[in-house]
């Protein structure tokens, strides 16, 4: 079994790598292609706009998921350092350490907070996109 350290590296490696994918897609997206609008019939090495994109959201997927991969490998630590934080915000001289069942729950209550207010967001904009005039 590998070491945090080795794991922590090859993630962080793949996050890199994954991170400049993304961001060559998107100038290629924004520099290389014409708008949306006027790119019907352009193509990139034999790939369309619709491909590209697509490709820039495969990419946004996956280094999504390995930032939550990231921030779950070092969820104790995070935790740690706001419960020093509070103590120094509060005087307390003692250094008791926190609970990893109730950091497990501040973790998931998080992500559930995050993924609803995507979801309102996503929910706005369905319930306010405008089709164009007949």
């Amino acid at each position: 079994m590998p070491s945090r350290t080795t794991i922590n590296f090859w993630l962080d490696t793949l996050l890199l790598v994954v991170f400049l994918g993304m961001s060559w897609v998107s100038l290629i997206i924004r520099f290389v292609f014409p708008p949306a609008s006027q790119s019907l019939g352009w193509t990139l090495w034999g790939r369309d706009l619709e491909w590209w994109s697509s490709l820039q959201f495969a990419t946004l997927c996956l280094f999504a998921a390995g930032i939550l991969l990231h921030v779950m490998l070092h969820w104790s630590w995070v935790c740690g350092v706001i419960a020093s934080w509070r103590r120094k915000r509060s005087g307390a001289a003692a250094k008791a350490k926190p609970d990893t069942g109730v950091q497990t729950l501040y973790g998931v209550g998080l992500l559930i907070a995050i993924l609803n207010v995507l979801g309102v967001g996503i929910a706005a904009a369905v319930l306010t996109v405008q089709e164009p005039p007949l």
